[in-house]
């Protein structure tokens, strides 16, 4: 991979699909202060502030009048994105558990290396990790490796860097959940793009894991079906 080479520095967007994140938001946009980038949240339909208050803490805000999905708040961000020629998306929610100081790490990588995918690896710490999302994460990081021919260590991390030449691996991504951020893997290797790795934290409060480890893999055998080898 041969380094980014602008006249001027890439203009990057970090994008934050949100749905009743009224009490996080702020924190979140205003932790990205000293990331050299703008600031997308995309409200999916949240009947709370949540628009508001990312507002008034410094985002452009796009509203949904109702709730499509995150999938949905994806696309329009991304289409934000093309429509005003930034160079690199960076992809994180709006929940906490992607860490906004840890921003700049994935705009340097995109600086030094050229990649057109970067994501996010928690795998160099992963006690606060559930264990069944350990086990199912490790499963398919290995899987999708071997089917690309590249080890990438957590292919399930959300959080991650979409050049402008990847942004249209994502608008034609088809699966839903989990598969979704194996399948813009796929179709950036089909497309010849390059796929690198920055480490980030392992965040993980009180929630339930949203992980249905055996629909989930299923979906996933699916989507390996759907992207045969190549010879």
């Amino acid at each position: 991979m041969q380094p980014v080479t602008h006249s001027s520095a890439p203009r990057i967007l970090v994008l934050i699909p949100c749905y009743r994140e009224a009490e996080h938001i702020a924190t979140v946009v205003q932790g990205l202060s000293s990331a050299d980038a703008d600031i997308l949240v995309v409200d999916d339909g949240s009947p709370d502030q949540t628009a508001e208050i990312a507002r008034n803490a410094g985002a452009t805000v796009i509203v949904h009048p109702r709730n499509q999905g995150k999938g949905a708040a994806m696309v329009t961000g991304l289409s934000y994105a093309r429509e005003h020629d930034y160079d690199a998306v960076v992809l994180m929610d709006g929940d906490g558990q992607h860490l906004p100081q840890e921003v700049p790490r994935f705009i340097d990588a995109f600086r030094q290396t050229g990649a057109d995918v970067i994501v996010g690896s928690r795998m160099a710490d992963t006690k606060t990790m559930p264990f069944i999302r350990l086990l199912t994460n490790r499963f398919m990081s290995w899987l999708l490796s071997r089917k690309i021919g590249q080890r990438i260590s957590d292919t399930q991390c959300g959080f991650r860097l979409l050049s402008r030449a990847a942004i249209p691996c994502a608008l034609e991504t088809e699966s839903v959940g989990f598969a979704a951020d194996s399948e813009l893997l796929l179709r950036a290797h089909r497309a010849g793009l390059t796929i690198a790795e920055t480490a980030v934290s392992t965040v993980y409060g009180t929630e339930k894991s949203h992980i249905r480890p055996v629909r989930d893999t299923l979906l996933f055998f699916n989507l390996l079906r759907r992207f045969p080898s190549r010879p």
